[in-house]
């Protein structure tokens, strides 16, 4: 996952609000987000190449994501897959905030990565690139691959153009897509530096990232209503950026 904005109890209707963007290498192999035949509460995509997933939901409330953080130097050799940590506050039962301590308890053993946890109470945010956990009041946020609100060009149109729909009394996942779909870069002037260059500080400065090698290959748009009700909508892009698949799952919490 590489962008991702949200809004927690913030809206009438919708407790939570997300919209996300997975950026990845399309030689990867994944699944599309459908319920996990050997954990059938969980609603998640699926990393075929080391398991775990980069965004998920179960049938309790339970919500969790994660990004990378981009940092130049040599990875963590070897390194405990960061899609581990979503799959397994889905299938665990501590609080957001415990989950997390028990994660910074171990945090040498990842690449950098930013995660959010939730239940049907609580909102919370890690980084091992960052301080300790945080729980986070109700809010609208946005993460990227740095810090949570890093004020990247991306993060900040995304999470503007979320406060927008949020003043409509119902919410569709299509207008989650629509904003998940933007291409527009940024201005060279307002680029982050984060030590890949220039010309890939501009490919990965829209909201949609199209590229050939490493772009955006999902948008998941996912709904929690006040009454328990959940929409989780996917679609999923080859590397030219065409809609290659989509699903939608719909479930009573």
């Amino acid at each position: 996952m590489c962008l991702l904005v949200l809004a927690h109890r913030r809206h009438p209707r919708h407790r939570l609000i997300v919209a996300a963007n997975r950026d990845e290498y399309h030689s990867r192999p994944a699944h599309a987000a459908g319920f996990w035949p050997h954990a059938p509460h969980i609603l998640a995509g699926r990393d075929a190449l080391h398991g775990g997933t980069w965004l998920g939901i179960n049938r309790d409330g339970r919500f969790a994501a994660v990004t990378n953080y981009r940092e130049p130097g040599p990875p963590v050799t070897p390194a405990v897959s960061r899609g581990w940590l979503v799959q397994d506050f889905l299938l665990g039962r501590d609080s957001p905030m415990e989950y997390l301590r028990a994660v910074a308890g171990q945090a040498e053993s990842y690449n950098g990565f930013g995660l959010i946890t939730a239940d049907e109470r609580e909102l919370a945010y890690y980084s091992n690139r960052g301080r300790g956990p945080l729980p986070l009041a109700p809010g609208l946020y946005g993460l990227s691959n740095h810090l949570l609100d890093t004020p990247w060009p991306k993060v900040t149109r995304a999470k503007t153009a979320l406060s927008a729909l949020m003043e409509q009394p119902e919410i569709e996942p299509e207008s989650l897509l629509v904003l998940l779909a933007d291409t527009t870069p940024a201005p060279d002037a307002e680029l982050p530096d984060t030590g890949v260059g220039l010309e890939r500080e501009r490919k990965l400065s829209p909201i949609f990232v199209r590229d050939p090698v490493h772009g955006t290959r999902s948008s998941t748009a996912l709904l929690v209503d006040a009454d328990g009700g959940v929409c989780l909508v996917e679609r999923s892009y080859d590397a030219r950026g065409n809609v290659v698949g989509a699903v939608r799952h719909d479930f009573k919490l």
